[in-house]
């Protein structure tokens, strides 16, 4: 059998950030989502260059912006089975409000959102209905 194109538990799509303060956005997301590093890569100066983390079925790539990779926010969606639960450990983990988590009507998502500690939004939903 031909080895695969890609690691084994890995999905196709990865999203890939670029952050200001990589240790305390690694820190937000074990705490919050329960992240599990993978791959890490670091300078020889300890700059972290790349970090792949697993959240559930996902893996999230991430590095420290540069001045030739400049850190930009983003916003990222994750499906958990308990909105509310992880939005306060969210805020806990130093995370910023955007939105309580609310279920609005036609929608049947209970949906909250929270800035990490460099600016980028996670979306945090549960279906309910």
């Amino acid at each position: 059998m031909a080895p695969s194109f890609k690691p084994k538990g890995y999905t196709s799509v990865a999203p890939y950030l670029m952050v200001t303060g990589a240790p305390k956005v690694i820190d937000f997301l074990k705490q919050t989502l329960g992240a599990t590093e993978h791959r890490r890569l670091d300078m020889p100066d300890g700059t972290m260059i790349h970090v792949e983390l697993k959240i559930d079925d996902t893996i999230v790539m991430m590095a420290e912006g540069s001045a030739a990779w400049p850190a930009f926010p983003t916003w990222l969606h994750v499906y958990v089975p308990d909105v509310d639960a992880t939005y306060q450990r969210a805020l806990a983990a130093g995370g910023t409000t955007v939105q309580p988590p609310e279920q609005k009507q036609g929608d049947p998502d209970r949906r909250g959102g929270v800035k990490d500690p460099s600016g980028n939004t996670w979306w945090f939903s549960t279906q309910v209905g």
